[in-house]
This record gives structure tokens, sequence and C-alpha cells, in this order.
């Protein structure tokens, strides 16, 4: 039904059987949901850019388990963490009024709380040793010679871009396909040098764009939740879309109860770019972190992960005291279209979806 309209892409040729690919979002995505998704027909994923190399390797074997089906493994390839220790004591002395509200402390410093794929050797072996069927790199990407082994070792690769210079990048590295994530994404921007002004481009715009500059597959990343803008994005000449929002209340997810109250909350309808959480610009629900944006007053932050060290610390201080508003609830612009039901039920209504919409498109034009 759909792998012939697109037979150059290399996850029909995986047997990945429907164009949706579950977003690999850290600290939600679970083996779980990964595995549902994929045994329904799409593509599901991992996110293991925060995990260790052990984490990593259990939750890649668990996935397996769980399912026979291609799955994606995601990683953080950002550019190492620079420590300013002026700034990090000025950024917890800036937090600590709000650390006293919950009757805590915050950290007396910070730490670069887990590693890019830049650097990490260990991760590499992990990923040569588990062979998962995609790999896929947000924030930029590694070098040649790890590219070559993953190709080698069979796997489908992927990059994320925010931008055409970006994309420009991705291709000339030999990826197999370009995810091509708008501004109403949820979670961090994958900008690959965050101190250069984003342009902020939509999904549509930026996807449009990399369609007529680019010779590799796209895949739209960014406010799409329903079977309609699936297919929006299938008769532009996308084979695939990337969807994480639609999938955060599944019960699969590992989105906390927290996460999920204020996903189907007022909050959903006003979704913020902010870099308090983590030192990077993330989408994510209004919650008491995009309040506190107000009170910057020009503050420069620690470097990202490390300005994020602080922020789980913050999370976990007020969570025990009742309060869920500083959680990292990473969420698009579709946050309010949002639904509950099982993963692959999910995705057999999307498919259900586009079918009808398709259907709807040729009454139309028959009626005119």
């Amino acid at each position: 039904m759909f792998g012939p309209a697109f037979p150059s892409s290399p996850l029909f040729r995986l047997g990945v059987r429907y164009p949706i690919i579950q977003a690999p979002m850290a600290g939600t995505s679970t083996p779980a949901l990964a595995a549902a998704v994929s045994n329904a027909g799409g593509l599901g994923s991992l996110g293991m850019g925060a995990s260790t190399p052990a984490a990593a390797r259990k939750a890649i074997e668990e996935t397996k388990r769980l399912t026979d089906k291609p799955f994606n493994v995601n990683l953080f390839v950002h550019e190492k963490g620079v420590a300013n220790a002026t700034n990090e004591a000025e950024w917890l002395s800036f937090l600590r009024p709000v650390f006293a509200e919950y009757g805590a402390q915050p950290p007396e410093g910070v730490q670069e709380i887990y590693k890019t794929f830049k650097e990490d050797e260990e991760m590499l072996e992990v990923l040569l040793d588990t062979k998962p069927a995609v790999v896929s790199f947000h924030f930029g990407l590694p070098a040649e010679a790890i590219i070559r082994r993953l190709r080698e070792n069979g796997a489908v690769l992927l990059g994320s871009a925010t931008n055409l210079e970006e994309a420009r990048r991705i291709e000339a590295s030999g990826l197999d396909m370009i995810i091509a994530q708008g501004a109403e994404a949820g979670g961090h921007r994958g900008m690959f040098d965050p101190t250069i002004p984003d342009d902020e481009l939509s999904t549509f715009a930026l996807t449009t764009l990399l369609l007529k500059s680019s010779k590799l597959p796209i895949i739209p990343a960014g406010g799409i939740m329903d079977g309609a803008g699936i297919l929006g994005y299938l008769t532009l000449g996308c084979p695939f879309v990337q969807m994480g929002t639609a999938f955060i209340l599944t019960p699969e997810s590992g989105a906390d109860a927290g996460f999920r109250a204020a996903l189907k909350g007022p909050g959903a309808e006003h979704t913020r770019l902010t870099p308090l959480i983590s030192g990077r610009p993330a989408r994510c629900l209004q919650n008491k972190w995009t309040d506190l944006a107000t009170k910057l007053e020009g503050r420069v932050q620690p470097a990202y992960p490390m300005a994020y060290d602080a922020g789980k610390a913050l999370h976990a201080a007020a969570k025990a005291k009742g309060e869920e508003g500083y959680g990292a609830h990473w969420a698009g612009q579709g946050a309010p279209a949002a639904r509950e039901m099982g993963a692959g039920e999910m995705v057999r209504l999307l498919v259900q979806e586009i079918e009808e919409a398709r259907d709807r498109i040729a009454s139309n034009r028959s009626n005119l």
C-alpha cells in the first residue's frame, strides 16, 4: 500500500510496512513502546542519547526480545560541554530561591551527566555488537570512520537537520535519509551549533525546501498527529514521517503520571521553546520552567548538558513535594491532539486515517 510508491526507501527495504516512525524520545521511549510500534508495522525507536552504554545494551536487547522487526536507536552527537565555573555558580545561585521553595538546596556544582557519541567508543561497540537495523543521530554527525563502521555493520543511518546547511552536511556524510525537524517538534532542537541563530523553520517549509535540494529521502518531524497530516507529507513525496508527541500517552511510553497529566492539561495548548531546562533550546509544555523564563534577565546558563544536571535536581526536589511543573515535559505544538491508546492501536488507527483522508480527497475531486 505504501512501499511500492517509494521503492528507493531503505526502511521499506528493511520490511517496515507503514510510513510511521515513532520518535526516539530519550526518557520517554521504551523497549515496550519501540517494539509495539515495530510489531504493528511502523518503525519503533529507542532514545539512547542520555543513556550509558550498559543501559543502551540492555534496552536494545530487551527490544529484540519483544520484536523481531527493525527498530531505530538514536544517539546524541553534540559538542562536548565546556565547563565555566563562573556561569555555573551564577546559575545555581539564580536557582537557589526556587530550590528553597521546596525545602532543598541546589547542587554544589554541575556535571556533564552523559557523553556525546562523538567520543564514546564504548557506545559504538554496543551498536556494533547488537546490530540495530537503524541508527539515527541528533545534534550533529559522528566522525567519518564511525559512519563507515556502522554502515559496514549493516545499519541504515538517519540524521536530523533543522536547516539547509545541516541537511547538506548529512547528505555529504553518506547517510541514507534526512529527518527534517521543524520548529513545531517537541524536545531538543537538533541544531548542530546552538550558538548560531536558529531560523526556526516550520516542518512544512523545511521539508519542501529539502525535497527540492536533496537527493536523499526526507522524513518530516514536528506537529504531525494524525493520518491526514501523514498523508499530506506522503503526497509531497516523503516516504515516512516521524511522530513523537502522538505516542506519549500510550501505556508503553515512559512518561510518568505528572507528564501525562500535564499533556492532558491546559499547558498543552501553549508549548514553548526554552533552553532553561537543559542548556539547549527544547520545546516543552508550558510549566514552571517556561514561567521562570521571565526572570532570566540575560543570565548565561551552563553549557549543555551540565545545565541539565541542575534542571533534573530541581525537578526531583519539586516532585518530592508534589510539584510536577519542573519536569522535562517535552512535547510538540500538536500536543492538544494527543490521544490515549496502545501504541500498536495508534499505528493501526493512523493507517486507517490515512486511507480515510485519501478517500475524502478522491470524493472531493469527483465532486468538482
